[in-house]
């Protein structure tokens, strides 16, 4: 059976624990098709996979104030070496 592109993203994102702007970045597209893709159209062509995918971006989802916050910290730490 073909894979899809739907599936190809499942299975980056699962490889790589990458998230939704990561696997659209490492795949040229825009992060609403990845979107699309690992939500909607994946559930539909394989369900088990869509259950893994859905488990790592709801992963990501949860840590994401932490990254931004450290992203924030460390801007202000090179921002005040100046």
């Amino acid at each position: 059976m073909a894979k899809t592109r739907a599936q190809e993203l499942g299975r980056y994102i699962i490889k790589n624990r990458a998230t939704i702007r990561s696997a659209a970045k490492a795949f040229d597209m825009a992060k609403s098709t990845v979107h699309v893709d690992v939500s909607k159209k994946l559930k539909k062509e394989n369900y088990f996979l869509y259950l893994r995918v859905k488990k790592i971006l709801g992963k990501n989802f949860e840590e994401k104030h932490i990254r931004g916050g450290e992203a924030t910290k460390k801007f202000w730490e090179q921002k005040n070496r100046i």
